[in-house]
């Protein structure tokens, strides 16, 4: 592909010089332009394992005719709701026929910039297929140019970056003060060079860091001509909802409004928890007869057709050392306490997906406030687990539906709140209305976690998350 490319390069090289449209003193410079973007479109690509519903096919014009066939075959049900969002998605597909925001091409020297059209920001109830939808519109947009992240690993790139720049800055001398930087556009025109197009599933906002930072950031994104379409649970307005210094927050949501439209997918069916076959047993209850030695002989059985013996494992991530206390090949068998007390998150999350087909997650207690921070954890990692088509075996204190609880909240944990809020000199009556506080962002972003759960323990998710075979 890249060959190709370069040769239809050379050819317009050598007609530019041969016209007089270019001198040849210019060709080191373009050429070193050229080089760069070959370079950038094809090391940005995604790697993405489609799925059969969403993968595109010769077959089809587009992600609206993909639709249909689907269901005319008889491999989805029509859903008014969805149908109208992929009418809209299908006519961007063919509005981003030829787009690019490449600004430093020779050719633009020559040629207006076509105008970016409006993203769209997909919002409704869990399992509603925002994510099948963008996903199929991903998969026939034809350009090399387009990323499709969970909004949490893009954070996370997004604060390497950030770091990466300021570490590469000359130290300050000693006795003079260092000069004021910022990264953001920096890192911004950065992602633009390597995408035209951004779909971000999981649109969320939970981090005081990441909320800070998002207005610069996506104003560059889009001045650089970047177009974005993203899935979320949350309508635009409600992003980041009661969290610390909204006020800073609230004028990054007109950005997103300005160059996003807001489509609500929301037809009142969380088609995950729809009746799918069930691929054996795989959630258990604390409370069950023999529950330990069940997980022992069902690991037994899967590390049996692994190439490797049981083991604790170590994962590097970003520098640090991430061990699991016991694992094989592409199993691994741990506690709650091991994956949610601990201080980790979404990078460690992250790697264990990159690592593992199969996490055991065991003695998982009941969700209270007092468990916020575990919580927290917990809804990532399922994030994580779930994107990359990891399969779970789950044992718990209580059914999915009943694992996260408002309640129980001691003396010694508002003690700590009040401490926290002394400390960061907000008064305690309007302390008491943050999300951080109130577990309202869990409990919302729960119900995502339990309708996710319960499609990991379908037989075509299981099957799907097969990695030996691939």
């Amino acid at each position: 592909m890249a060959a190709g490319k370069a040769s239809l390069v050379a050819l317009g090289l050598k007609f530019c010089v041969k016209n007089k449209l270019l001198s040849k003193s210019d060709l080191p410079s373009v050429i070193s332009c050229i080089r760069r973007g070959l370079a950038t479109s094809v090391l940005s690509q995604t790697v993405e394992e489609p799925s059969a519903t969403t993968s595109p096919s010769s077959s089809f014009g587009g992600p609206l005719e993909h639709y249909n066939g689907l269901i005319r075959d008889g491999l989805l049900r029509e859903d008014l709701q969805q149908k109208a969002v992929m009418e809209k998605l299908d006519q961007m597909q063919k509005n981003l026929r030829g787009y690019s925001n490449d600004r430093s091409s020779f050719f633009s020297k020559f040629f207006s910039q076509r105008k970016p059209p409006k993203g769209y920001y997909i919002y409704g109830d869990v399992g509603t297929g925002k994510t099948m939808v963008m996903d199929m519109f991903y998969n026939h947009v034809e350009t090399e140019k387009k990323k499709r992240v969970h909004f949490h690993g893009f954070m996370l790139d997004v604060h390497k970056r950030i770091h990466r720049l300021k570490q590469s800055l000359p130290k300050r001398k000693v006795g003079k003060m260092a000069k004021a930087y910022d990264p953001i556009a920096p890192v911004a025109e950065e992602i633009s060079e390597e995408a035209c197009l951004l779909c971000f599933d999981e649109f969320q906002v939970t981090d005081i860091a990441d909320a800070m930072i998002l207005k610069q950031l996506f104003e560059n994104l889009f001045l650089n001509g970047v177009v974005v379409v993203a899935t979320s649970n949350r309508p635009p307005d409600d992003l980041y909802k009661n969290g610390l210094q909204r006020v800073n927050f609230v004028p990054f949501i007109s950005v997103l409004k300005e160059y996003c439209q807001t489509l609500r997918l929301d037809s009142g069916i969380d088609y995950r928890r729809r009746n799918r076959p069930a691929a054996g047993k795989l959630f258990y209850l604390s409370s069950e007869p023999d529950v330990n030695a069940t997980l022992d002989k069902l690991f037994d059985e899967m590390a049996f057709k692994q190439n490797d013996i049981t083991r604790p494992r170590s994962l590097k991530v970003h520098g640090r050392i991430l061990t699991l206390d016991k694992a094989c090949g592409t199993i691994a068998d741990c506690t709650f306490e091991e994956l949610c007390d601990r201080p980790i998150g979404a990078s460690d999350y992250l790697e264990m997906s990159a690592v593992f087909d199969t996490v055991f997650i065991r003695n998982i207690p009941l969700l209270t406030l007092n468990k916020k921070t575990q919580a927290r954890r917990f809804i990532t990692l399922i994030d994580a687990l779930y994107e990359h088509k990891v399969r779970v075996v789950l044992q718990a204190d209580a059914p999915l539906d009943e694992l996260f609880v408002l309640e129980h909240h001691d003396d010694h944990d508002h003690h700590d709140t009040h401490v926290l809020l002394d400390d960061l000199g907000i008064s305690r009556d309007a302390g008491s209305s943050l999300a951080i506080f109130t577990g309202e962002e869990e409990v919302f972003a729960f119900q995502r976690t339990v309708s996710r759960l319960t499609e990991m323990q379908t037989e075509e998710y299981w099957v799907a998350g097969e990695r030996s075979s691939k």
